[in-house]
C-alpha cells in the first residue's frame, strides 16, 4: 500500500507533467501556423496542472509555493472566459499515446524541415 507522501509525490509529478506539457502543445502548434499561437489547450493543461501542484504545494504546507500557483489559476480560468466569449472552441481532451492526437494540428513534416533548416 503506498503511503500519503508517495501519492502527493504522484499528484506533484502529474500537475508538473501537464504544466509543462503546455508549452510543447503551443510550440506544436505555432510550427503548425507558421507564427507564434497559444492554443485554448495551452490554457486547459495551465490550469490542469497548476490546480495540481497547487493541491500539492498545500499538501507540504509550502505557502510560497501555493500562492504563486492560486495567482496563476486565475489568469488561466480568465483566458479561457475569454477565449470562450470570442467563440473559440475549447479543444477536446486528447486519447493517450498519440502525439497527433494531443495536437492535431501538428504537421511533423513541417517541424523536421524547420529543424534541418530547409524552411
Amino acid at each position: 500500500m503506498m503511503s500519503t507522501y508517495s501519492n502527493w509525490l504522484i499528484i506533484g509529478f502529474v500537475g508538473q507533467g501537464l504544466f509543462t506539457a503546455r508549452f510543447v502543445v503551443q510550440w506544436m502548434a505555432s510550427e503548425r501556423e507558421g507564427r507564434v499561437v497559444v492554443p485554448s489547450a495551452f490554457w486547459w493543461l495551465s490550469l490542469l496542472g497548476a490546480a495540481l501542484l497547487f493541491s500539492y504545494a498545500i499538501s507540504r504546507g509550502d505557502p510560497v509555493f501555493a500562492v504563486g500557483q492560486s495567482i496563476g489559476v486565475f489568469i488561466y480560468i480568465r483566458n479561457l472566459m475569454i477565449g470562450s466569449r470570442k467563440g473559440e472552441r475549447p479543444e477536446a481532451a486528447p486519447a493517450a499515446g498519440s502525439l497527433a492526437t494531443l495536437a492535431p494540428h501538428f504537421r511533423a513534416e513541417a517541424a523536421a524541415e524547420t529543424i534541418a533548416g530547409r524552411t
